[in-house]
């Protein structure tokens, strides 16, 4: 737990000395997205937008924004799992420190650039219109729910068959005799 906050910490520290490389934003961002989206948090959809805004604007080159969008859906797809995994885990305060984030402070306009709440202004390297990278209506709790969900029941139990297990004489030192038990040998063929 105080790994996160530490990760929300560093996020929202915003000194010139405390900025982070762009892919460990881009990740950090997605850490606190998917707790957000995981603790239905009031503010997810704001956080969403912005996050996307600053992964856009920041980025120094197109292959480096890829990489930055791809970190931070990913980082955000495992904290999700890991809430869900943890069976939200306190999740109402979670979800009150993530409503009460300084990111909230920041300004997006509409060609890209962004005012932070320190006074720091980021410019993209080509403008773009902010209201079209985030959908509000997108419903991505239950996407992310039916995915989480349609890959559980898609596990599929795989048996095998071993057959170079032999069955042995091996002493038990508990009872200080012997029992007949089976012993794995290394396998040489496994058949499904």
């Amino acid at each position: 737990m105080k790994k996160w906050f530490l990760g929300l910490c560093l996020i929202w520290s915003f000194s010139a000395n405390a900025q982070m490389p762009y892919i460990e934003e881009a990740k950090a961002l997605g850490m606190i997205a998917g707790q957000g989206l995981a603790c239905e948090a009031s503010k997810y959809q704001t956080f969403e937008l912005l996050a996307r805004a600053i992964i856009l604007t920041k980025s120094p080159s197109a292959a480096q924004q890829s990489e930055g969008l791809k970190a931070y859906l990913e980082e955000k797809a495992d904290v999700f799992v890991s809430k869900q995994l943890d069976n939200f885990a306190d999740c109402r305060n979670i979800a009150r420190r993530f409503d009460e984030q300084d990111i909230f402070k920041t300004t997006l306009y509409a060609d890209g650039t962004i005012k932070m709440p320190d006074g720091q202004i980021f410019t993209p390297r080509e403008p773009y219109d902010a209201t079209g990278i985030y959908d509000a209506n997108s419903h991505d709790l239950q996407k992310a729910n039916a995915i989480y969900n349609r890959d559980l029941s898609n596990v599929k139990k795989v048996e095998f068959t071993d057959k170079t297990v032999t069955t042995g004489n091996q002493f038990n030192a508990y009872r200080n005799r012997k029992t007949k038990q089976k012993v794995v040998a290394s396998p040489k063929l496994i058949s499904r």
